[in-house]
């Protein structure tokens, strides 16, 4: 009977708070992204305004437990409902245009606390946008340039680690660097991919080799394939997708 009375009295404590338990959780998750004031010094101009907005609406829309995440800028953000392309369900974009490896570091959280099951990370081109900002005719203005292509490669074994030391189940890849059709970024391309690579055991992660697979005979991003030397069209998703969703299905 004493036994008995115990459970009815956890049940109804349990239950007594319950409703207060909503608001907490509300208040833990809203945690898990960075504030308006979370940029990075190596955002562009448009990138610090345009950042602190995808944050929201990656707020209003959190991730789920067990997910797929992908992780990138604009290329990855172009890809929208990534979930649609590959048919195959809960794969989520989290991507924001114009975001370098510094500004992924800061929103890490909402993905470590979810516990996905795998990441794709493909970050690290608008990073070198800032190390050639004087090279590059978009007229953005940075508060701070990149250092190199070392810092770039760096940060994504940053990026890594961060979310295996913190969710160990959570399979990571991380993709190379796609070819671009700007000269002056082709070397540096090279370099991050090859830190990529020589990182992979170090950072607990898988390499896909994006950059193989897009390269033409010049090195450069096949001109049917993208709409402006960097961005891809459609006929580039769909090599993309053709290329990793055997990885994915295995999953």
């Amino acid at each position: 009977m004493k036994k008995l009375f115990q459970v009815l009295f956890l049940i109804a404590l349990s239950c007594s708070t319950l409703g207060q338990s909503l608001p907490l959780a509300t208040e833990k998750l809203s945690k898990l992204y960075p504030t308006k004031k979370s940029v990075s010094l190596y955002h562009n101009d448009w990138t610090q305004k345009y950042y602190p907005k995808r944050i929201q609406e990656f707020k209003k829309e959190p991730l789920e437990f067990g997910e797929i995440v992908f992780i990138g800028n604009s290329i990855t953000e172009g890809g929208k409902d990534w979930s649609v392309r590959f048919g195959i369900d809960h794969i989520r974009n989290r991507g924001i245009a114009g975001d370098v490896t510094d500004g992924v570091l800061k929103r890490l959280d909402e993905i470590i606390y979810f516990k996905p099951k795998a990441v794709f990370i493909l970050i690290g081109i608008n990073d070198l946008f800032s190390l050639h900002h004087n090279e590059d005719n978009r007229a953005l203005k940075y508060d701070k340039v990149v250092p190199s292509p070392e810092y770039i490669g760096e940060n994504i074994l940053k990026i890594a680690k961060k979310i295996h030391r913190k969710s160990p189940v959570t399979k990571i890849y991380v993709r190379t660097l796609l070819p671009s059709r700007r000269e002056y970024i082709k070397e540096d391309i090279l370099t991050v991919n090859k830190i990529i690579k020589k990182n992979e055991a170090k950072g607990c992660y898988e390499v896909i080799d994006l950059y193989s697979q897009f390269v033409d005979a010049q090195g450069e991003l096949p001109a049917e394939l993208t709409k402006d030397g960097i961005h891809l069209n459609d006929k580039g998703y769909a090599k993309w997708i053709n290329f990793e969703k055997p990885i994915i299905e295995r999953l």
